[in-house]
This record gives structure tokens, sequence and C-alpha cells, in this order.
């Protein structure tokens, strides 16, 4: 069970973290990241003034989504920022808001198809690791395009940054921001509890933090492992 007053410290620690990179704390939101952990993680987070909630997994999301009441349901927005396969596009629309992970013309048309008008982020690839999903800036282009000829409110762009030293990842992050520029995105979600400060310095409006808000992960079961 995850404590709602325990997720408020560490909050306004992470506010502080924030505010010491010079960012401003007003205009940066907190993306709460509960995967791996139980629906009380997103209640302690709605209770601790946090609205935008980051899951990775559709099976482990809809778990969660039916045990919630109806008011912690109407008071956060689920941010999906796994990587997406298009087949579980139907089953999460009705209760995704935004979707954050979104590199690839095949998703853009599944997400417009079931979730007309829905907001989305594109996701770029800025470390060069497969593993991590997003597209290259030069193929992001005209994902965006394609978005917005379909109907989809791209309302940011995404990225995980790079296992590397504080300036090289401020550097890819850098890029991600120059793309949002060009592209007039608003949002830029990009750091998370490892590195949000490189983050905040290269203009990060949204950043994803999950153990430096509710500790460390319990191991995921294997029945999740497909989700």
């Amino acid at each position: 069970m995850i404590d709602a007053d325990d997720v408020r410290r560490r909050t306004e620690r992470v506010q502080h973290r924030i505010a010491d990179a010079g960012g401003d704390i007003a205009r940066i939101g907190i993306v709460a990241v509960t995967k791996g952990f139980d629906s009380s993680a997103i209640e302690a987070a709605a209770r601790a003034g946090l609205s935008m909630i980051g899951e990775n997994y559709a099976q482990e999301l809809h778990g969660k989504w039916n045990e919630l009441g109806t008011a912690t349901k109407t008071a956060v927005e689920i941010h999906f920022i796994g990587r997406l396969q298009s087949n579980k596009v139907r089953q999460l629309a009705g209760v995704v808001d935004v979707w954050q992970s979104v590199d690839r013309m095949r998703l853009v048309s599944e997400i417009a198809r079931h979730d007309p008008g829905a907001s989305i982020f594109v996701q770029l690839d800025v470390s060069g690791s497969a593993t991590q999903g997003g597209c290259r800036p030069d193929e992001a282009s005209p994902l965006v395009a394609a978005a917005r000829r379909e109907g989809l409110d791209v309302a940011g762009c995404m990225a995980i940054g790079p296992q590397s030293s504080p300036p090289e990842i401020e550097k890819a992050f850098g890029e991600l921001a120059r793309f949002a520029d060009r592209h007039q995105l608003e949002h830029r979600c990009m750091g998370m509890s490892t590195d949000l400060e490189a983050a905040v310095r290269a203009g990060s409006t949204m950043v994803r933090i999950g153990t430096a808000l509710f500790g460390n992960r319990p191991p995921r079961s294997a029945s999740a492992q497909g989700a």
C-alpha cells in the first residue's frame, strides 16, 4: 500500500530538484509513473495532487483501472508511456488520455480509428537504443504531419535519455527540444528520476518520475510480461 503523505513529501523533493536545475515548478509537470505498483499508487498520487499518471503496460493498466473508484478516475489523466503495440490501442481507448509513445504510422492510424481527436506525443529516439522505442527526427516530421491530417492533437514529443554523462544526456534532450520548436509542439516530455536535471536544463516541460516518488518497484509477475 502506497502512502499519500509519503508521495507528497517525495513530490516536494522532486520539485526542489527541478527548481535547483533552473526550472519553474509551476510550468514543469510531473507524470507519476505507477508501472509495477498496484492501484494504490495511482490513488496515492491523486491524493498527493499529482494528476498525470504514467503507465507502460496495457494489461497492467486495465487491471488497475478496474480497481479504481470514480473519484480517482475523474481526478487523473492517464498517459501511456510504454512501447505500444498497435493491437492494444482498441483495448486502451477510453482509458488513456494521452498517447505518449507514438513512433510509427500504424499507431497513428489505429489511434485515429479507435480514439478520434486524441492527444498524442511523438516519441523520438535520441539515445540510439532500439529497445527503448522512438523514431529519428527525420522520420518523426512526416509522422507529425500524418497525425495532424488524421485529426489527432499532436500535443508534444517525448524521449528517453541515453545512459551517459550529464552533458551527453543534455545534448540528446536538446535535440528533442529543437524538434518541438520546429513543429510548434507545446510539450517536451523528457527526464526521469535519474536525469531530470539535465532534462530541465534542456527545456523539459514534463518529467516522468517513478522511483523518486514511490521507491523501488517490485518485480513484475510472469503473467504480466506480455502486457
